[in-house]
């Protein structure tokens, strides 16, 4: 459908709020700067700037910084395509092509970080909303305007809304689904009225409502993929584009939000160059070379060996391990449980039990991380031990659960990391034969058909080969067939895209109150939608009841309850082959770069950096 039209379909819900007065009255209704998940948020109304950041920071110079895959497309809010921000470790860097939010703090590109899941007004001044969440308006400032001088109005934020809802990723119509209406009050405010358990959390979610133009798309199909650098708001515009190749963003000087205080001190680079590439190793090989400035380390091998040329270089380059705070990524190797083959728990567990992270970590990452026990590792949020009766009162009440799960603390398999799993073939042969299978002449079959235990392994990163040919050689052990297949972020997109694939390596970003992203992951809702992200396929009346709780806690101790008992319930179903997580970013860079004092626990904030004279 043509966006216009698209548009003038929707556009009634925009103006039906002209005709009727405002639900509820200033009395009724509390304004504020910011709003936070649980609480007040950490920063006054009249705050002048964020602690962790330098405000007094010099502006100028340029970077040039390394992204890895390619990309097809400027536009990130939609389905088609691959930009340049939905590459993997892109968000680090702090500038994207993505237009400004509502609010920041709370998204990955604004993420606040010295406070968990709290938003303050970017593009909107300030925020109305009753005791219930029943609603909420935003009021914007008079001084947001786009790049071209546009002002940014209550019409653009109502178009932006039901544009993505009706073109854009089903990610957004999954995510605003409890939003009933939005309705523009005045040329600079908007309501959203909103429904459901969990409105505050809804509320939280609109401020990362990105706001593009309705004048510049109002004749242009949104849903297409564009190397065109679309209009924009934010404090870097675009100003080159090698496609697939590099990205280049320009400080713009009259930024209309340069002086907020949630960005002094940010941004302070006046020309930043992102180069694209396929493979670590020669990504690794150009740093050394010095044709970018900053390379965050994902190899345990480089960090540990590969850095020798320093020496060369005395002063010159920098070698820092900076904490992370945040709870570990969820990684691991996914199952896709629609097929038949990995339908069995019996059969997951057995593959699970198979891959010896022992030997990896001591021959491969010279012992660098520790093994992810939990969807939540290295928080609060991770299950430990047995269930204390809080869980227990949840999880009692819940149906298809693994019984072990009462009275067996979950715990992967420890092996010697010297290449010997006897113990884990002999249970993993018995748990696929309790599942049907067989060994025959060395090749595992299925009892009933005679089919052998076959499948691909998929990926994007060669680099992962190095990994996964161990466990292939342990899968071979029990006479499992496993094929590695590389293939390029295009194909590796849309194939994830659509699911047509029966495993490969996930990477799930966690927070400290996780909230709707849960739904994309493990929500029986998504198991089925083209795009979502959840890849294994979770279908699962459990995993369900959780997640809603999670959504509609009402306090952290609430959160922390219904958090474990979700991770201790995922972890018995065997989605995934849990992998590994380091609890710091392990960063390198040219010695030309002045930054804050301290970091802050939740972001590496490579945005308050500068170049230095």
């Amino acid at each position: 459908m043509h966006l216009h039209r698209a548009y003038l379909l929707l556009r009634p819900l925009l103006l039906i709020a002209c005709l009727f007065p405002a639900i509820g009255s200033a009395e009724q209704s509390i304004q504020s700067h910011g709003l936070s998940l649980y609480g007040e948020p950490k920063y006054p109304v009249d705050f002048h700037h964020l602690d962790y950041v330098n405000p007094d920071a010099p502006k100028g110079g340029s970077v040039r910084f390394m992204a890895t895959g390619t990309f097809d497309t400027l536009n990130p809010y939609t389905l088609k395509g691959l930009s340049p921000v939905n590459t993997p470790g892109f968000f680090l860097y702090g500038v994207s092509e993505s237009n400004e939010t509502l609010m920041a703090g709370t998204d990955s590109m604004t993420r606040s970080g010295d406070e968990p899941l709290t938003a303050y007004g970017l593009i909107a001044e300030r925020i109305e909303y009753p005791a219930d969440f029943s609603w909420i308006s935003f009021h914007l400032r008079p001084e947001a305007r786009f790049h071209d001088g546009s002002l940014i109005l209550a019409t653009d934020v109502g178009f932006s809304f039901n544009t993505l809802i009706a073109e854009g990723h089903p990610r957004y119509r999954a995510l605003y689904r409890n939003v009933t209406s939005a309705e523009v009050i005045a040329e600079r405010s908007i309501r959203f009225n909103l429904q459901g358990n969990n409105r505050r959390r809804l509320a939280i979610s609109l401020g990362e409502l990105p706001v593009f133009s309705e004048r510049y798309w109002r004749e242009r199909t949104f849903a297409a993929t564009t190397l065109e650098p679309p209009l924009g708001s934010g404090p870097y515009r675009i100003s080159a584009v090698d496609p697939g190749r590099s990205i280049t963003f320009e400080r713009v000087e009259d930024y209309w939000g340069s002086d907020l205080a949630i960005n002094r001190g940010r941004n302070n680079f006046d020309r930043i160059r992102f180069d694209f590439y396929r493979d670590l190793t020669v990504a690794f090989e150009a740093f050394k070379a010095g044709q970018y400035d900053i390379h965050l380390e994902y190899i345990s091998k480089n960090w540990a060996t590969g850095y020798d040329f320093i020496d060369k270089h005395p002063g010159e380059v920098i070698k820092r391990e900076i904490p992370d705070a945040n709870p570990a990524n969820a990684q691991g190797f996914v199952f896709n449980t629609r097929l038949p083959l990995f339908s069995d728990r019996r059969v997951r567990e057995a593959l699970t039990l198979m891959f010896d992270f022992e030997w990896v970590n001591q021959s491969l990452f010279y012992g660098a991380y520790r093994r992810s026990n939990s969807y939540f590792a290295n928080s609060i949020l991770a299950s430990r031990e047995l269930p204390p009766p809080e869980e227990r009162a949840l999880l009692e009440g819940l149906d298809s659960l693994d019984p072990r799960l009462f009275n067996q603390p979950f715990q992967l398999p420890v092996t010697r990391g010297d290449g010997n799993q006897r113990v884990q073939m002999r249970q993993a042969l018995a748990l696929l034969k309790e599942a049907g299978w067989s060994l025959r002449q060395g090749q595992l079959v299925h009892q009933r058909t005679g089919h052998p235990f076959r499948f691909e392994f998929l990926i994007r990163q060669q680099s992962l080969g190095r990994v996964l040919v161990p466990y292939q050689q342990s899968l071979k052990k029990i006479g499992i067939d496993m094929e590695i297949r590389l293939i390029d972020s295009a194909q590796y997109k849309n194939r994830m895209d659509s699911f047509d694939f029966e495993m490969t390596t996930i990477v799930l970003g966690q927070s400290l109150t996780p909230g709707n992203e849960l739904r994309q992951y493990f929500h029986s809702a998504n198991a089925n939608i083209q795009g979502s992200q959840n890849y294994a396929g979770i279908d699962n009346p459990a995993v369900d009841s959780l997640v809603e709780r999670i959504l509609s806690a009402a306090s952290l101790e609430e959160l922390g309850v219904a958090t474990r008992a979700l991770d201790r319930v995922l972890l018995w179903q065997y989605y995934m082959v849990p992998n590994w997580y380091i609890a710091s970013h392990r960063v390198a860079y040219w010695n030309r770069f002045g930054f804050p004092q301290s970091t802050p626990p939740y972001d590496l904030s490579l945005s308050t950096w500068w170049v230095t004279p």
